[in-house]
């Protein structure tokens, strides 16, 4: 996977960044996402950056139209064939009530209608056996259902397919053949793990997206290709890793947070070049702010996730890097409820028309907006001047929207609107360390993203977190992480019993045929064996208990010869994760899982993170009044242009550093410290 030259594109709900290594040099873009053809925005950022498309060797890209899809509910018309008798499985959900307490709680809405569930005869039972036979009359009657409905895709999820996949893949190939241009998704192909609601949600989710992203990425292919690209194309998946296009296609519920992951990769590998045990990386962008928990230079991956809120969001059980995202970012709209209540997101502008202050005639004040007002935000420098903001149309919003329904100065609402969206982000921080047991004055933050230097400081204050990190080039940050990113593949078998009085044919088989399908995968993504890693997993429990824990093993020999290893393992990391663990206690197993990486062949993004600092220019630009707690009392801020920062400078806050594609604020009483990689090492004033 050795590319001279690589690029790495992250698009997202406001901004697309571009990071490259291209001729022994690092570059960089950022420019606006449009919406209608996110194309265009990947043709400007090469054309910003000065790359050349048939120069490139390889193309990495994360983007966040799945997940945008999902939350927006704008996904294709599809229908869901299930065994007959479950029809309703997928609309039940769960019987647990998250909020035991909200009088108005709701149950996730299902993605498809129930007058477009079908039910097929047949029935396939636990172990695999075959129960009621599916008959050609069976299969005739849901292609001719799905026929008739008018749908774009279909999703296929029969009970204890992951067991036997027979007949999921007699309907499928039925409704291949009847149907062309179908966008198809069966089960078995996406997960072959047990628990039928989150296996079916997981599937139709696959179907819902399918049709928009696989067109998309259909696009992107026919771009490239009409540009004279020559090389490799990576997408970024959800678990960290990348994978080929033509995966993505077929998988698109795979690639939900590509772009969010794609940075907390970035910020793991900072953690081990600086020592850092501990950390929460912190990412706001234009339209969210995500955080994770990061462990000595790795995130958390779950194998459990929902797209939205806890409650009411849509779950999906593939491996996910562990991310708590919030509706709020640099265009998160500020708004005022009828009872007089100051709110800030979910909902955001976007990048079009994007804030007020952009001059594209957005009535709607978003913190963008406020950080201008409280002169946070230099307007000339702004994308690196490539497009100046308007300070009077973001104060002409602000008193229309907040100051004026509120009675406030303009000053006033707009650090009222700061403090409320950093009081929401302290909230995703909080629940990636607080929520987990973890005390935040044991971790560092790694702050990046467009908007993220500029809160960092005050979310850490709040929370306690003693120190910041901001790496270099923190407004492309996510996309200079994609160029460190390992292919990947995730794979799942369903084996439940006793450990000890597991059958060593059963065990030697799961094992086997998840080897295969990975060799399988191998081939077609075209990866060099000698490179990749293979890992295995089993998913452990106490008799009794209904979630599990991942344990590496290295074959089957270990559940069924010696246990005594895996069975140490299991209590001590019990122990670790709930405090307690029960040595007495049989212990079983419920799935086994694979896992394949191979790792980039160059370091090009590590190697240039840890490379000696050599400053150019001059570092103090001017002084300007900013807002920090109270609107009458702004103090005089020195204004610092980072990359004329030599290693090894250090100040005292109050500061402005601004940057190409960012903008860093240092509190007063702030200490910075340049270092010799360049980074800022921010010990906050606690």
């Amino acid at each position: 996977m050795a590319a001279t030259n690589v690029v790495g594109v992250d698009i997202g709900g406001t901004f697309t960044d571009l990071v490259g290594y291209v001729d022994g040099h690092v570059v960089t873009a950022k420019t606006s996402t449009i919406p209608s053809d996110p194309t265009k925005a990947i043709e400007t950022s090469l054309a910003l950056a000065g790359c050349a498309a048939p120069s490139v060797e390889e193309f990495l890209h994360g983007s966040t139209i799945a997940i945008n899809t999902v939350l927006e509910r704008k996904g294709a018309r599809m229908a869901l064939i299930t065994t007959e008798g479950f029809r309703d499985i997928y609309a039940i959900g769960r019987s647990n009530r998250i909020e035991a307490f909200n009088l108005f709680f709701q149950r996730p809405e299902p993605l498809v209608p129930r007058h477009l569930t079908f039910e097929a005869r047949e029935r396939i039972l636990a172990s695999g056996e075959v129960h009621v036979p599916l008959d050609r009359s069976s299969i005739g009657e849901v292609v001719w259902q799905v026929l008739t409905s008018g749908v774009d895709a279909v999703a296929v999820s029969l009970i204890h397919a992951y067991a036997n996949p027979d007949h999921e893949r007699q309907i499928g190939a039925a409704l291949r053949a009847a149907i062309p241009g179908l966008f198809v998704t069966l089960s078995h192909e996406i997960l072959r793990e047990y628990r039928e609601y989150e296996r079916t949600s997981t599937t139709v989710l696959n179907a819902f997206v399918g049709p928009r992203v696989s067109g998309y990425l259909g696009r992107l292919s026919s771009y490239l290709s009409g540009a004279e690209f020559p090389g490799k194309v990576h997408i970024m998946r959800s678990n960290g890793g990348v994978m080929s296009l033509e995966l993505a296609r077929e998988q698109p519920v795979s690639m939900m947070e590509s772009g969010p992951v794609a940075g907390m990769i970035g910020a793991g590998e900072l953690c081990r070049l600086l020592g850092i045990d501990r950390a929460v990386g912190f990412d706001m962008g234009g339209t969210t702010a995500k955080s994770s928990l990061l462990t000595n230079g790795a995130p958390t991956i779950e194998t459990g996730y929902v797209i939205g809120e806890p409650a009411t969001g849509q779950p999906m059980q593939l491996p996910v890097v562990d991310i708590v995202e919030v509706g709020a970012g640099g265009g998160s709209i500020a708004w005022v409820s009828a009872t007089g209540g100051l709110h800030v997101g979910p909902q955001s502008v976007g990048a079009d028309p994007g804030p007020a202050c952009y001059g594209k005639g957005s009535p709607n004040p978003v913190v963008t907006d406020a950080d201008l007002i409280l002169g946070r935000i230099n307007p000339q420098r702004f994308l690196n001047g490539g497009m100046p903001l308007d300070v009077c149309a973001a104060r002409a919003a602000m008193v229309d929207k907040v100051a004026g329904p509120l009675g406030l100065g303009v000053e006033a609402a707009a650090l009222g609107v700061t403090r409320i969206a950093d009081a929401a982000m302290s909230l995703s921080v909080r629940a990636v360390s607080v929520n987990k047991g973890v005390d935040p004055r044991d971790c560092a933050m790694i702050a990046f993203g467009g908007a993220g230097p500029l809160h960092a400081l005050a979310i850490a204050r709040e929370i306690s977190i003693p120190t910041v990190i901001i790496p270099k080039l923190p407004g492309t940050f996510s996309a200079l992480g994609m160029l460190m990113a390992a292919w990947r593949q995730d794979f799942v078998q369903t084996l439940v019993g006793r450990v000890g009085d597991l059958g060593s044919v059963d065990v030697a088989g799961v094992f086997a045929e998840l080897a295969a399908a990975g060799q399988q995968r191998l081939e077609l993504d075209r990866v060099l064996a000698p490179s990749v890693t293979f890992a295995y997993q089993v998913d452990l429990r106490y008799v009794g208990q209904e979630h599990t824990l991942p344990i590496p093993v290295s074959g089957p020999d270990d559940l069924i010869r010696d246990i005594s290893g895996v069975r140490e393992r299991f209590d001590r990391e019990h122990g670790k994760r709930y405090g307690q663990s029960a040595p007495n206690e049989t212990i079983e197993i419920a799935a086994v899982r694979l896992v394949l990486t191979a790792p980039r062949e160059d370091k090009v993004a590590q190697s240039w993170l840890s490379e000696p600092w050599v400053a150019s220019g001059e570092a103090e630009l001017a002084w300007r009044d900013v807002i920090f707690d109270d609107p009458a009392k702004p103090y005089r801020t020195q204004i610092l242009w980072r990359p004329a920062l030599a290693a090894g400078a250090q100040f005292t806050g109050p500061a402005v550093i601004e940057e190409p594609n960012s903008t860093t604020l240092i509190h007063p009483g702030d200490h910075v410290v340049v270092t010799e990689h360049g980074h800022l090492r921010i010990t906050v004033a606690l």
